[in-house]
């Protein structure tokens, strides 16, 4: 992976919209090796795929919590077990392993505060795989950041030419 490879990754995350054309405009490359790059980037895993930010109140998802979830037990089929319920889950949007005090924790949102009750009490608590639940509501998002700068400092573990 070079700096141009890198520029594409960093223009990409910016506005995952442009074509090959736009993005070789910004970065000095023709729009036929800006392809060939991304093609690349995308086959060996680097780039995972592209997706819309959406606006969570437009679709009346006003609630948003952070739930810090500890398992029953630790074992490997426990663990895999709730990773599955995870996925299952369209209110999880994100979830995350931890070190520390919990064993997960998961951005939920959902459309009132009953709901996440709901959901808490209904998926979480009802699950025979949960110990113990702590869920802190977010009263406002300060920052959300959906990618990550590189530099071309940065050393990927790849190379992609």
């Amino acid at each position: 992976m070079d700096a141009f490879d890198l520029k594409i990754i960093n223009t990409l995350q910016k506005d995952a919209r442009l074509t090959n054309q736009e993005i070789g405009d910004l970065i000095g490359l023709s729009a036929s090796q800006t392809s060939r790059r991304r093609q690349i980037l995308e086959k060996e895993g680097i780039i995972l795929g592209y997706n819309a930010r959406i606006n969570q109140r437009a679709l009346d998802l006003k609630v948003t919590a952070m739930i810090h979830v500890n398992l029953h037990t630790h074992d490997a089929k426990s663990q895999l077990a709730f990773q599955e319920l995870i996925a299952r889950e369209e209110r999880i949007h994100d979830a995350f392993t931890l070190s520390g005090d919990a064993d997960f924790i998961l951005k939920v949102v959902s459309e009132s505060l009953e709901h996440l009750s709901d959901f808490i009490s209904e998926k979480l608590l009802s699950s025979n795989l949960v110990g113990n639940v702590k869920s802190y509501i977010v009263l406002k998002t300060l920052k959300e950041q959906r990618h990550c700068m590189l530099s071309p400092k940065t050393k990927p573990s790849k190379s992609t030419i």
